[in-house]
């Protein structure tokens, strides 16, 4: 009876030993079929170091297939530990296979999965650095539909055009977005038509928008490289130079206006200080003229002014009343005398 329950519990023992390595034996077979060079013992290890042995055996046959083995970077152990980092290893292993196949030689593993580590899409780069990629400017989502630029002579030019990239491998970890290489050319595109003398240049050589902005190496410290630039469009907006021209006149007549006004101020507070000033001479003349019969009375009191040189003095007095009585009169009747 004994001997049975062992030979049962061996059978029992294989079968869970082969249903545990079920899996491991079919990724293997798939490894050794394709002399990928994964070992069962490989297999059995992934599981220990919480790689998972699918990911890794059929990153590692896609890459000895595609003709990339050992010799390039591509080993068992640099794939597992790029995917202990997190890094997405399959999308890794296409990326070089496509590089590979188109000749890229400046993509290799480890700047591969540098540039996946960063969070790019290395297959995305490496497709754009083979088929280019055209990015509108301005940007859909720039909320403009053209490029705004005023010439020498006043005139406004809207433009919209498509810039040509390709990823540039080498400068994709920390290099510039698209973002900046619409905001850069769209820089260009403005200095380059308000260089120029006529808006007619612009539109009979659209070119030479192009030529000045390519010469500017737009691209440095990008993730691209700029291929070409070209104008899709250019329509001819208002008169920019002639409605600042108005209203820097409208503004110069405020101004002159507004002196002016100062002026007829100052003016009118002057008059008004004379009319002041006339006054305050009026009224001292006619305190002035309140002492003299003071001066009389004691003139007369005290002997030094006698009772006929009084009434000289009276009838002077009452002469001179009368010219001026007389002197009014005839200026009134000048003035009242008809035309």
């Amino acid at each position: 009876m004994l001997p049975l329950i062992l030979i049962g519990l061996g059978i029992f023992a294989i079968f869970i030993v082969f249903g545990l390595l079920a899996g491991y034996l079919r990724l293997w077979l798939q490894s050794y079929a394709s002399s990928a060079g994964i070992g069962l013992f490989d297999l059995v290890a992934m599981s220990f170091k919480k790689v998972s042995p699918t990911v890794i055996v059929r990153s590692k046959i896609m890459a000895v297939q595609a003709g990339l083995g050992d010799a390039t970077g591509v080993t068992l152990q640099a794939l597992e530990a790029h995917y202990l980092a997190g890094g997405r290893v399959p999308l890794v292993v296409q990326a070089l296979i496509a590089a590979n196949k188109a000749k890229i030689k400046e993509l290799d593993f480890k700047l591969a999965t540098a540039i996946d580590l960063a969070g790019r899409n290395v297959r995305e780069a490496v497709q754009t650095s083979v088929y280019p990629k055209v990015i509108d400017c301005p940007g859909k989502n720039s909320g403009r539909e053209s490029l705004d630029a005023v010439a020498k002579n006043g005139i406004q030019l809207k433009v919209r055009a498509r810039v040509t990239v390709r990823t540039n491998l080498n400068q994709l970890i920390g290099g510039a977005t698209e973002e900046t290489i619409i905001a850069r050319v769209g820089e260009g595109i403005v200095s380059a038509i308000g260089s120029a003398e006529r808006h007619s240049d612009v539109l009979e050589n659209p070119d030479m928008i192009s030529k000045t902005v390519l010469a500017r190496r737009l691209d440095a410290n990008t993730a691209f490289e700029i291929v070409s630039i070209d104008i899709a469009d250019i329509d001819v907006g208002g008169n920019i130079g002639a409605r600042l021209q108005a209203d820097q006149a409208e503004a110069d007549t405020r101004v002159a206006r507004a002196n002016a006004e100062g002026r007829r101020a100052m003016a009118v507070a002057k008059e008004q200080e004379m009319v002041a000033g006339i006054e305050e001479s009026r009224a001292a003349l006619v305190e002035s003229e309140a002492e003299v019969p003071k001066a009389i009375a004691d003139s007369l009191a005290s002997g030094r002014l006698g009772i006929i040189d009084y009434y000289k003095l009276q009838n002077l007095q009452a002469d001179t009343d009368m010219r001026r009585s007389i002197a009014g009169s005839g200026s009134a009747g000048i003035l009242a005398a008809p035309q």
